[in-house]
């Protein structure tokens, strides 16, 4: 099979889809890897390290599109890579439909078979290619959050720890998953005084045994949301359902609770965010403020950190691209039923129930 490794081009993304032991595991197997000129650049990662291990260097993005029977991505194709996906090519990265019904149709009108990342579900019930990312993007929202409740960023000039004798900032997570601990044991640590609120209770049972005494647990209900807002210096919307849209736990009227100049990191924004007022932001412009409060809504956060995000990513999509290059769609996803939740759209029909529900498409497993 021909593998190729397109040059992301989302604005301020760092990140590639291989690092130099993908390529040499996938040619060793009798396969031949395409990487695009400078695709590993902002990882740290140069054309010859690829080169050495048998990738073909291209220059031009639609070589790579035009060539390959798989093609390995970090972001979703953005509108001018759409012409270039072809019938029955392969396509495997991160998607987030729900938040994208342009995308969702372009990749419908293209007949490529979509398979996202961030739906591919183990046995466990985990979701292993989006955790890394969760990880990353958990622990940034606490550094991006603490920078830009500095005065000079407009925010409330608190410092996340305070000192002795002044009081600490205080942090509100909304959602108790990997990005919600994540977000937790980060700001916990900085001595923030923290709470993390979610409707799972047995997670919560979990984190009030592990994490330290300066965070606390809350069910999810609207008045804890509102009680919290009232406090909050920092607030990280970490919600996320799988393959579907985040709800809105935050609606534009709650901003008024808020205290003027404090911050919200809405992670969840890949999903379509769990904010009524969040926005898609980049890193070159990655904030605005709606009622006083500062918003911070950038899609790619783990793009920040390229060469730490892409190590973690490659880490766990390496297997993935293996068995799509040796045994084919077919076989692959019928011997792999992780891999098989991974498909969201095939042949221009929607396979994954919560991308139809959103759009209200018929959906064919």
């Amino acid at each position: 099979m021909i593998v190729g490794v397109p040059k992301e081009i989302k604005t301020d993304e760092y990140r590639v889809a291989m690092i130099p032991v993908g390529v040499e595991e996938l040619t060793r197997a009798g396969h031949k890897v395409l990487i695009q000129a400078g695709a590993g650049q902002g990882s740290g990662i140069a054309d010859e390290q690829y080169s050495v291990y048998g990738a073909e260097i291209v220059e031009a993005t639609p070589e790579i599109w035009q060539r390959a029977d798989l093609i390995v991505k970090v972001k979703e194709p953005l509108p001018q890579e759409w012409p270039l996906m072809r019938a029955g090519q392969i396509v495997f990265t991160y998607f987030h439909f729900a938040a994208d019904e342009e995308l969702t149709r372009a990749v419908m009108r293209s007949q490529i078979t979509a398979v996202a990342y961030e739906t591919i579900k183990d046995s466990r019930g985990t979701l292993p290619l989006l955790t890394p990312m969760s990880e990353v993007a958990g622990r940034m929202s606490i550094q991006e959050g603490a920078k830009y409740l500095e005065r000079p960023f407009e925010g409330r000039g608190i410092l996340l720890g305070g000192v002795p004798g002044v009081l600490p900032a205080n942090v509100v997570i909304l959602g108790a998953g990997v990005v919600g601990a994540n977000a937790a044991k980060v700001a916990a640590g900085l001595g923030a005084n923290v709470a993390i609120l979610d409707i799972n209770l047995d997670r919560l049972r979990y984190l009030d045994d592990v994490m330290p005494r300066n965070v606390t647990t809350l069910f999810s209900d609207r008045h804890n949301i509102q009680d919290s807002l009232k406090r909050a210096d920092l607030l990280i919307g970490a919600v996320l359902i799988p393959g579907a849209r985040a709800p809105y736990l935050v609606r534009r009227q709650d901003l008024k609770l808020m205290p003027q100049g404090a911050v919200l990191i809405d992670v969840a924004i890949d999903q379509g965010g769990c904010i009524e007022t969040s926005k898609p932001t980049t890193h070159s412009k990655p904030t605005y403020i709606v009622d006083n409060v500062i918003h911070y809504c950038v899609t790619n956060m783990p793009g920040a950190v390229g060469r730490t995000s892409t190590y973690a990513l490659t880490n766990v999509t390496l297997p993935y691209v293996l068995q799509l290059a040796k045994k084919g769609l077919e076989r692959a996803v019928r011997e792999n039923p992780a891999l098989a939740q991974g498909v969201n759209i095939r042949d221009g029909r929607v396979a994954n129930p919560a991308v139809a529900a959103t759009f209200g498409l018929e959906c064919v497993p």
